[in-house]
């Protein structure tokens, strides 16, 4: 048999990486091969449209083995096994304790309580944890960061007085500063004191981690993938550095830090940003000369963006987060939050949240993602990807090094530019269309009302009056924009009708019609597409009479020149004209009279708000 198979192998010749090009190069029939094939990413690097393995002759990912230095196959060498994680947040423990009871039931191993302001107690937190077998389970917690030490306390009171194997209790007691004054806007840097102290409350717990890096603040924020990763090193390399200086033996300080990232919408290049975080703060910690490298390695949660969610076409979201729950598992995270679709306009459901729990169990217990360490290694893409971020996060990392640390930047408003421009530039290239939100600048759903639901205000509570002011994210969804424009729209007197006016040539009416269609239900108004009309007079009666408050020409860039003056004329101003389209003889459609256009190049979003105001509302 394997004769046959080494016959079979020698009757075909590899080609090389230039016949490919120079086969390229023929069917592009002199097109620019970089223009045309070679994406230049946001995250500021090339890729190229195939790879080979010649590729990646000079890295040294694909040498790199599971379970070990510098981690960036992962943290286990058999398995790529993740904890389940929903969140809770406690209004009451006894509440909060029960539906903990009842998920862990439904596939969930691992919660993460949000205490906020409660008044911490004995009592509260035996209630909390009542029959809840924590040395099974991972379990976290987080209060207000000013009651961070009180919360050890009376964890480690609980543990101790149930008898619980220190080992055995895995989880984390979160206290993240920094991530306070990125969200809130007020310096809570005096808090980082406490920082050395926790640890030490919490040393004889070799599984609980306490030292927070939040990062997918910053990815709810609209950064880059390079953005998020390099921050959170520097984020991460901050507080590290904060605790040796304080006295704290660099391998306990280094584990009990924990990331907490986001996942966004790129599959592959989220899989290699996790690789690309394990190998990098591996690299940070050797530097510290940790006695032994297990301290190196990275323990991330991941949760999936509320970036890129949105209000309308809601069922939506779950496409989204079920690729990015496929990103994070792939990249071989320690745990996962799957965001509810529901998270933009409403407190999440018994049934959101089963969803997303389940959008998990699928993953895991039907596809298998738990059985099989780093499937992505070797693969040409990944691993490019995987160095290429790598790269691009450690320049970035080692800009905010040179400038004073994480700390200094934050204090400075550095970091918050950086993303809050980001998010404005996303915003900008959504509105163009140049950046898709499937079912809001892109095929939205055409008859959808919003049914009473509106976009949740940001929670920015535990702001406190004596911190002084530092600048703060400006965190707002990338569909929130055309969100507001479509509520606005539907709360008017009269939602607008857009009727398309399709005359003359077949193909070049119904593909503008359709263009049409979706570009001004962006706005949520009513749209009706035709067949097509013999005649403009016979296509503007038609608009009057289904009340059309708009109306679109549809036609070919030739045809304009005979159809669209005369259909404005008859119109007579009885409804708004468009012109779907921009002819060669546009300068003399605009000079008759015609000044409303809708095309590829087209700000939607302003073009909308724009006939919003012309029509009143």
């Amino acid at each position: 048999m394997s004769n046959i198979k080494e016959k079979l192998f020698t009757e075909f010749t590899a080609p090389t990486k230039q016949e490919w090009l120079d086969k390229i190069e023929v069917d592009l029939k002199g097109a620019d091969f970089q223009k045309r094939l070679v994406w230049r990413t946001n995250e500021g690097f090339n890729v190229q449209p195939f790879y080979r393995r010649e590729d990646l002759k000079d890295l040294k990912t694909p040498d790199a083995l599971p379970g070990e230095f510098p981690f960036v196959r992962g943290n286990k060498k058999d398995t790529n096994e993740w904890y389940v994680r929903q969140n809770i947040v406690v209004d009451d423990p006894a509440e909060a304790n029960k539906k903990a009871l009842d998920i862990l039931m439904k596939g969930v191993d691992s919660i993460g309580f949000k205490l906020g302001h409660a008044e911490l107690s004995a009592e509260f937190i035996e209630t909390l944890l009542k029959d809840i077998c924590l040395d099974c389970i991972e379990v976290s917690y987080r209060a207000c960061q000013r009651h961070a030490l009180e919360l050890a306390d009376l964890l480690v009171a609980y543990f101790e007085k149930m008898g619980y194997d220190k080992e055995k209790i895995v989880g984390g007691v979160g206290f993240d500063p920094i991530e306070r004054m990125l969200m809130k806007g007020k310096d809570t840097a005096m808090l980082l004191p406490n920082m050395p102290k926790l640890v030490e409350k919490l040393k004889d717990y070799p599984n609980l981690r306490c030292v927070m890096v939040h990062s997918d603040l910053l990815n709810n924020s609209g950064a880059y993938i390079v953005q998020e990763l390099g921050y959170a090193l520097a984020w991460g390399n901050e507080y590290l550095q904060e605790l040796v200086d304080a006295g704290v033996d660099v391998d306990l300080a280094a584990k009990k830090i924990k990331f907490y990232m986001g996942v966004s919408e790129n599959y592959f290049m989220e899989i290699a940003k996790f690789r690309a975080a394990r190998l990098l703060w591996a690299q940070i910690v050797k530097q510290y000369e940790p006695k032994c490298d297990c301290a190196c390695k990275m323990i991330i949660n991941a949760s999936t963006s509320t970036y890129n969610q949105t209000v309308f076409d809601s069922y939506v979201n779950l496409l989204r987060s079920q690729t990015e729950a496929m990103s994070a598992a792939l990249g071989g995270v320690h745990s996962m939050v799957v965001t509810p679709f529901d998270a933009p306009y409403e407190k999440a459901t018994d049934f959101s949240e089963r969803i997303a729990r389940n959008q998990q169990l699928i993953i895991k217990e039907e596809s298998h993602f738990d059985r099989i360490v780093d499937p992505g290694a070797g693969s040409y893409y990944i691993e490019h990807l995987t160095d290429a971020l790598a790269q691009e996060a450690w320049k970035l990392f080692l800009k905010i090094e040179d400038e004073g640390g994480f700390l200094e930047a934050v204090k400075k408003g550095t970091v918050q530019e950086d993303i809050n421009a980001t998010n404005v530039k996303r915003h900008g290239d959504a509105a163009k269309r140049k950046e898709f939100i499937l079912g809001t600048n892109q095929f939205p759903n055409f008859t959808e009302k919003s049914e009473g639901k509106e976009p949740l205000p940001c929670d920015c509570t535990c702001k406190h009056s004596n911190d002084p002011d530092v600048p703060a994210l400006k965190t707002s969804r990338l569909a929130s924009d055309f969100e507001t424009l479509r509520l606005t729209t539907e709360k008017a007197k009269k939602v607008p009708v857009a009727f398309m006016l399709t005359i003359g040539n077949l193909a070049m009416r119904q593909a503008r019609a359709q263009f049409s269609c979706n570009f001004l239900a962006c706005a949520g108004y009513k749209v009706i597409d035709n067949l097509g009309f013999k005649t403009v007079e016979e296509g503007v009666d038609a608009a009057l009479k289904a009340g059309a408050d708009i109306v679109v020409i549809c036609s070919s860039d030739d045809e304009y020149a005979e159809y669209a003056i005369p259909a404005f004329q008859y119109l007579d101003g009885r409804a708004m004209f468009v012109v779907a389209g921009a002819p060669a003889c546009m300068e003399d459609l605009k000079a008759a009279g015609i000044e409303n256009y809708i095309h590829v190049k087209c700000n939607v979003l302003e073009t909308l708000k724009e006939y919003n105001q012309k029509l009143g509302i």
